[in-house]
């Protein structure tokens, strides 16, 4: 089964950092290019333990959609999110928030599985943990350059 695990420094506080993780529409913003949008559950905002949301979006050449449910939180030191329906046969994705000087370090762990047996592990190894890898990073890249400016304050009120 894949693992990814990414460490990202964020100059901003936890709490802000945990907080726009967790926002749909942050979310929703970071994957534009894969014309990704809300078609049920948490629609707006931040979604807490037990919400659901499913998403829409074209990756691979084709429309996908997942649900996923926040399964566990901590605030504002973790939140764990899984899919409940997908193309995934598991999708695991561990949230962590670690106060650090002058900031924030955001770990990442994600475990999936693929359908299809021995052929489903060699498309991960050969291509889909690098693409799953690089949307998580494009993710990472725009939560931090909003929670080190003051973009942050469009998706969180004070």
């Amino acid at each position: 089964m894949p693992f990814i695990h990414l460490t990202t420094f964020i100059a901003a506080p936890p709490q802000r950092v945990f907080d726009l993780s967790r926002h749909v529409g942050l979310h929703r913003q970071s994957m534009t290019k894969y014309n990704e949008s809300i078609i049920d559950g948490t629609m707006n905002g931040m979604m807490g333990v037990n919400d659901t949301v499913t998403w829409k979006a074209r990756h691979l050449f084709k429309d996908r959609t997942m649900k996923v449910r926040i399964t566990q939180m901590l605030a504002p030191d973790f939140f764990t999110d899984e899919q409940v329906q997908g193309d995934f046969v598991l999708m695991k994705h561990e949230h962590y928030f670690k106060p650090a000087d002058n900031g924030t370090i955001m770990i990442d762990q994600m475990r999936f599985e693929t359908p299809y047996g021995i052929a489903g592990r060699i498309v991960n190894r050969l291509f889909l943990e690098k693409y799953m890898t690089r949307l998580l990073e494009e993710r990472n890249r725009l939560i931090r350059q909003v929670a080190e400016s003051n973009q942050w304050k469009q998706f969180l009120s004070t």
